[in-house]
């Protein structure tokens, strides 16, 4: 099984703003055991909602929210195909035809609403997670603030535990000032 970094599970708190202190290499199985952190998310699908069925621009949303808070905090690792609780649920439920069409999918959107910039530090590929296929994200720590478009607003996040949380300007400001010196 693949080696991923799970970038918060380590010792980050000697590492000064924008550089990643020592790292950890867990396996699939072991980010899906220690669940949801500030370095680890799952997602379970990415741009379709289970409720409805139908493709939703708010799936996608999510997604991105949670790569723009790991770019802006201290990086981490994003599981689509599992849900919230661990969860295997799979890739089919996004229909894409193949991987290769999801894996652009969101190379596009990203270069769209997090900049070129952003896709220098996120690492894309798929894994097998007992008879489930997964979308796996690596996120490094952005050198530079990444904000996420929406519509005309730009939006800023940083991971804060287990969850995303956007920034009023003036927290933006003063969370840029001291994270990016």
């Amino acid at each position: 099984m693949a080696k991923v970094i799970a970038e918060g599970y380590a010792t980050l708190i000697a590492a000064g703003p924008g550089q990643v202190g020592e790292k950890k290499e867990l396996d699939l199985a072991a980010l899906i055991t220690m669940g949801e952190s500030d370095a680890v998310e799952f997602k379970s699908t990415l741009r379709t909602n289970l409720h409805t069925g139908q493709q939703d621009s708010k799936m996608e949303a999510a997604v991105l929210k949670t790569l723009a808070g790991f770019l802006n905090t201290v990086g981490g690792t994003l599981v689509v195909g599992i849900s919230d609780d661990g969860t295997p649920v799979g890739l089919q439920q996004d229909k894409f035809p193949n991987e290769d069409k999801m894996a652009l999918h969101l190379v596009n959107i990203i270069k769209a609403r997090l900049g070129v910039h952003a896709m220098t530090k996120l690492h894309i590929h798929f894994e097998d997670n007992d008879e489930h296929r997964v979308l796996m994200v690596r996120s490094e720590v952005a050198s530079e603030p990444v904000f996420m478009k929406d519509g005309e607003i730009e939006r800023y996040y940083i991971r804060t535990g287990p969850s995303t949380t956007e920034l009023t300007a003036s927290q933006t400001q003063q969370y840029i000032k001291q994270r990016f010196k």
